[in-house]
């Protein structure tokens, strides 16, 4: 008896997505996506808006797009995901859909429901096609995973109240547990 042959997606099928249904492509496989904490959105709303202001006080050209917001990854249409924060520092990336081809730096911030996407599969996959750095804000733990993946170094492991240095833009630090506390 021969196993049933699992179904592989494409990116027009995930475009074709019912409205409101939040999922990405990974490796021909649609993964849903559910919805976050309340928690999840102020940190995403704080970590967005610190590095946009950031940005714009240095006059940068970099952009910064929190969730949702489509990324191929590689630009091939194969890999499409939805980062909680993704800066894009190379503008003909940018497309109407979203990002085409690898953000300089990704910041998911994890769900109970989301705990091995984001430090398995999504951390060899960002690896992989070329992000820069990528960061794992995980609230249950009060910790941040940091990884500078053009430095080949091993990650380094941040409490909240310890103070956190971007790689895309050393002058920036930021400590979650006093941005945390300001909103």
């Amino acid at each position: 008896m021969s196993l049933p042959q699992q179904r592989t997606y494409t990116s027009e099928d995930y475009w074709n997505l019912p409205d409101g249904i939040r999922a990405e492509l990974i490796n021909g496989q649609i993964y849903n996506m559910a919805p976050p904490s309340r928690l999840h959105q102020k940190i995403l709303l704080e970590l967005s808006s610190t590095i946009r202001n950031y940005i714009r006080s240095q006059n940068g050209s970099c952009e910064v797009y929190p969730a949702p917001f489509a990324v191929n990854l590689k630009a091939d249409d194969k890999d499409w995901v939805e980062p909680d924060i993704s800066v894009i520092c190379d503008s003909d990336k940018l497309t109407d859909q979203g990002c085409s081809g690898s953000p300089d730096l990704i910041i998911e911030i994890v769900s109970p429901s989301s705990r091995k996407m984001d430090y398995i599969i999504k951390n060899a996959l960002y690896s992989d096609a070329g992000v820069r750095e990528y960061w794992i804000v995980d609230p249950q733990k009060e910790t941040t995973m940091v990884y500078h993946f053009e430095e080949d170094a091993a990650p380094t492991m941040q409490p909240f109240d310890m103070p956190i240095s971007f790689g895309l833009f050393p002058e920036l630090t930021v400590t979650l547990s006093k941005l945390l506390e300001q909103s």
